[in-house]
């Protein structure tokens, strides 16, 4: 059960959704390990707004931290994807597709995770 009300949910909708279309473009880029570097710099933007969603103020490093985290639990659910997002980009033009595409779904999930752990989180301080 969703710990957002609708107006928190509406609010991270748009936080993610424009930070996995930057994450997207980043990965476009077809040279494997820059579309890691694309996500975690989103992630950590995204941590950082979706924080102060819920009233909190969260340093860069700490954003990195929870983004690094946030990647490495969605990666370890979905492994297989990011692999073959990261092995896409050696064949030309379709990587160019599937990179962004996986890096898209991958950063929508990590950040809806975030959200809801912040939302958990935003009444023990």
């Amino acid at each position: 059960m969703s710990k957002l009300t609708i107006q928190e949910h509406d609010i991270c909708a748009k936080i993610i959704h424009s930070h996995a279309i930057a994450a997207a473009a980043g990965n476009a880029i077809p040279i494997p390990g820059i579309g890691i570097a694309a996500d975690t710099l989103t992630m950590t933007t995204m941590a950082m707004a979706l924080a102060a969603v819920f009233g909190a103020s969260i340093t860069e490093n700490v954003a990195k931290a929870m983004a690094v985290a946030a990647i490495k639990k969605t990666m370890l659910k979905q492994p297989i994807k990011i692999i073959a997002k990261e092995l896409s980009k050696l064949v030309p033009f379709i990587g160019q597709v599937v990179a962004p595409t996986v890096s898209a779904g991958v950063l929508e999930a990590a950040g809806w995770c975030l959200a809801e752990e912040l939302a958990a989180r935003r009444g023990v301080r």
